[in-house]
């Protein structure tokens, strides 16, 4: 995707060896990029939020992982890299899966090997993200065509969070079939979740729709079961951070609650996702660890003051205590469709394993 015109990926490789990546904690204020050179680099960009989205905590792991191995590639290394990369975000499945596909490449290697082999994954793991968005958003453009079609109206889109191109390593998930409706020629317009407490869809969904030109408005969370009631979403596209073999979509929080409202208001509900996010060992949405991140994030917000500077402020009395649940579980049975890189499935086993039927062999 481009910023000014400019071509960007969320992480990409630089001749000193390091890898760089969009610092997303300073947007939507500051373009600014930041390079990873160690272990410990990515994984504190993972832990704070520089990089996030599942897709791109996976890639990004994955670079991680082999950066640690530059100047020790033991069997021990590998293992504490492994080790201290899981603990960083513990929701997203694409972390474990990312981490597991290199590691299954260099498991039989000669340690001299490791680290050359374990970079080239990373960077493959990422080519194939930016095809598998690709791929979601013309399966999923066929629903906003289909949407459409009745008098070439208008389609209102409510997504929440970011699942755009700033999520993964390019394109998005949920996003990747807005922008090619738009591309089309297809009228779009999304309503954009603020997305509290961290507001990624305010800051980050909103900037790189603008950034491409996709007309959006920024609603608070609390006012898409209302704009639903009047008629005024056509669907919810979401991204998902771990989807089970089921079919239930963990999302960022509130997606549930958005859910609700659409099966309410017979609004379609699409969660948009590749293979790498479901987890075929879970049969259940209850079984996903939920993140439980910093009170912080609900007691303060980030944001311009009029002066111009970036400041955090808090919001609540400061002895008011905050819990800070990252993710919830919407199930199955209020999911329309799953959009993925082979097609649009209905939201369960059967639908999932009719996509993907080598799991069916591997179960």
């Amino acid at each position: 995707m481009k910023i000014s015109g400019v071509p960007y990926r969320t992480i990409w490789p630089v001749e000193s060896g390091a890898v760089r990546v969009i610092d997303q904690s300073r947007l939507p204020f500051e373009l600014v990029t930041l390079d990873l050179a160690t272990l410990e680099d990515a994984a504190r960009a993972i832990k704070t939020m520089v990089v996030r989205g599942a897709p791109l905590i996976g890639a990004t792991a994955a670079y991680g992982l082999a950066l640690a191995l530059r100047a020790d590639a033991s069997d021990r290394r590998i293992e504490e890299a492994a080790r201290i990369l899981l603990a960083t975000r513990p929701t997203a499945v694409n972390l474990a899966w990312a981490l597991a596909r290199v590691r299954s490449v260099i498991a039989h290697l000669e340690p001299g090997r490791r680290f050359q082999a374990a970079f080239r994954e990373a960077g493959k793991i990422c080519d194939a993200d930016v095809e598998q968005c690709r791929s979601i958003g013309v399966h999923g453009l066929e629903i906003i065509r289909r949407l459409a079609k009745p008098s070439r109206r208008r389609v209102n889109i409510l997504t929440h969070c970011n699942a755009g191109w700033l999520a993964c390593v390019d394109w998005g998930t949920a996003l990747a079939p807005i922008y090619m409706a738009h591309d089309a020629g297809i009228p779009v317009h999304v309503w954009v979740d603020e997305t509290r407490p961290r507001n990624q869809g305010a800051s980050l969904t909103a900037y790189e729709l603008g950034a491409h030109g996709v007309p959006h408005t920024v609603i608070v969370d609390n006012l898409g079961g209302l704009l639903m009631q009047r008629g005024e979403v056509d669907c919810v596209i979401v991204g998902s951070d771990r989807t089970t073999a089921c079919g239930d979509v963990c999302n960022k929080v509130g997606t549930y609650l958005k859910a609700l409202a659409a099966k309410d208001n017979d609004v379609p509900f699409y969660a948009a996702l590749p293979v790498s996010t479901i987890d075929w060992s879970l049969d259940s949405g209850r079984d996903i660890e939920i993140e439980e991140r910093s009170a912080a994030e609900v007691t303060s917000v980030i944001g311009r003051t009029a002066a111009g500077e970036v400041a955090s402020v808090r919001v609540v009395p400061e002895a008011s205590a905050a819990l800070n649940l990252a993710f919830d579980v919407t199930p199955a049975r209020l999911v329309t469709g799953i959009i993925t890189e082979r097609g649009v499935c209905a939201a369960g086993r059967e639908g999932l394993l009719d996509l993907y039927p080598e799991q069916r062999r591997s179960a």
